[in-house]
């Protein structure tokens, strides 16, 4: 996948002005005064692209699958904040699975320590995030609750929390299964210092590993659209983990994770 900043495959036609259109979109979603942005149709993605013929193709084609996008800060925690949004998100219509959740959530806490992690260091975060699903489990109002998400995800000490926790709950189930997860993992470094060096630290951008780590500790499967400019006039999509029943989605460009909605 590659990490957040990576440059996508293709060439633009040496005849025509060469704009940018990573920086032109990365300056656009530095504009998001907002963690998260409210719903808007995914047809709103054509502003961006709005001289680039093979973007506005896959915009079209996006729009086939999808209603909505969600657009995220642009900070290198947007694939945390995205994935951990739209997990709670969904589970607010799902009361039973949202308790099997909030229990997983509750006994995490142990599953680090055991894991090594100091519980000074992990308490004040967890305590946050319990927080969270706390107030959200109490709203019978699906709509209320939703307001309720949004505002607390927009509320940086409460975001940045839930962020730094998944980035925890990550890093431990990368360490839990470190046989499996060494072998993606280059050069001469422990899983555990890839952890310390790539996972635990906020603002560090998201591979294809994380992703991985971060659904087996949720226990749920991500869809990935890949939105870039290499051949052809659809977008990719990938199921992650491999052969799993998708319920979050999301949008991947060139530089950063959005959320969408089928």
């Amino acid at each position: 996948m590659g990490d957040e900043r990576e440059t996508p495959p293709g060439s633009i036609n040496e005849d025509e002005p060469q704009v940018n259109q990573d920086e032109l979109i990365l300056a656009q979603q530095r504009q998001i005064e907002k963690e998260l942005g409210d719903l808007e149709p995914v047809s709103s993605l054509n502003n961006e692209y709005s001289t680039d013929p093979i973007y506005l193709e896959k915009v079209k084609d996006l729009s086939t699958k999808y209603k909505y996008v969600r657009r995220t800060r642009p900070d290198g925690n947007c694939f945390f904040r995205a994935f951990s949004y739209a997990n709670i998100e969904r589970l607010l219509e799902k009361k039973d699975e949202f308790n099997q959740f909030y229990k997983l959530a509750e006994e995490s806490k142990d599953v680090l320590v055991e894991l090594g992690f100091q519980q000074f260091t992990v308490e004040d975060f967890y305590d946050t995030y319990m927080e969270v699903l706390k107030r959200l489990r109490n709203i019978d109002d699906i709509d209320e609750a939703r307001k309720e998400l949004h505002t607390l995800f927009n509320e940086q000490g409460f975001s940045d929390y839930m962020v730094v926790y998944l980035r925890l709950l990550t890093s431990g189930q990368l360490q839990k299964e470190h046989e499996f997860f060494s072998c993606f993992i280059e050069g001469d470094r422990t899983v555990a210092d890839f952890c310390h060096q790539e996972v635990e630290p906020m603002y560090k951008e998201s591979d294809h590993i994380h992703i991985i780590a971060a659904c087996a500790a949720l226990n749920t499967g991500v869809r990935v659209i890949y939105m870039d400019r290499g051949t052809g006039r659809t977008c990719n999509e990938h199921d992650l983990p491999e052969g799993c029943t998708p319920t979050v989605h999301l949008l991947y460009r060139p530089g950063h994770y959005d959320i969408l909605y089928p």
